[in-house]
């Protein structure tokens, strides 16, 4: 079993977790302007994205460059990952490749402090990506625990780069913001972003 096996009700229950579903569980979080460099990058690659329609463009074209963003915006001071093995509890299923990762440190040749994973979700159905995410997002939290990292918080969000959903797992919680955000609303993305790897 893999990240990508579980379904929704069956993580839910394997692990013991309760759901909350909150809209706009990430209103108060504040925008953060993009550069004009991020905004030139999106002017130009999400329609060509959108045009050619895989899941690869839309990583290469929309997802990494906002997620560059947000490393430059602190400096360089996380590290970020893109397709990575993070193998954590093979019995438990939580094992397998993550589409992204970004880990509270600079140390960019492995993973030492995962703070959020980020699924892109498949057939542009954001649902379908949820169960995944979690699952990641639980091997995150295991993964802090037995490195004895002090992260009480692991986000999550899914995506299919013109639409994103977040997540948060706090202890055996785990709310998932109903509120979708669009591309245009970039600000917001950013913001939120930068805040759950602040743990503000």
């Amino acid at each position: 079993m893999a990240y990508s096996d579980f379904k929704l009700s069956e993580i839910i229950q394997k692990f013991e977790l309760t759901l909350n579903e909150v809209s706009g569980l990430f209103a108060d979080v504040s925008e953060e302007e993009p550069s004009d460099l991020l905004t030139i990058i999106l002017k130009e690659n999400v329609d060509l994205a959108n045009s050619i329609n895989t899941e690869k463009a839309r990583s290469e074209m929309i997802i990494s460059p906002i997620l560059l963003e947000v490393r430059r915006k602190l400096n360089n001071q996380i590290s970020l990952f893109s397709g990575v093995d993070f193998n954590v509890d093979n019995q438990q299923g939580l094992n397998g490749f993550c589409d992204f990762l970004i880990s509270l440190s600079k140390e960019q040749l492995f993973i030492r402090a995962p703070v959020i994973t980020l699924v892109e979700s498949k057939n542009e159905n954001l649902k379908s990506g949820l169960a995944q995410c979690i699952a990641e997002m639980l091997a995150a939290q295991l993964f802090n625990q037995q490195k004895q990292n002090p992260i009480k918080i692991i986000y999550g969000a899914v995506t299919i780069g013109t639409i994103w959903q977040f997540l948060k797992l706090e202890n055996k919680i785990i709310s998932i913001d109903l509120t979708e955000y669009y591309i245009k609303d970039v600000k917001k993305i950013l913001g939120i972003l930068i805040s759950a790897i602040k743990q503000e």
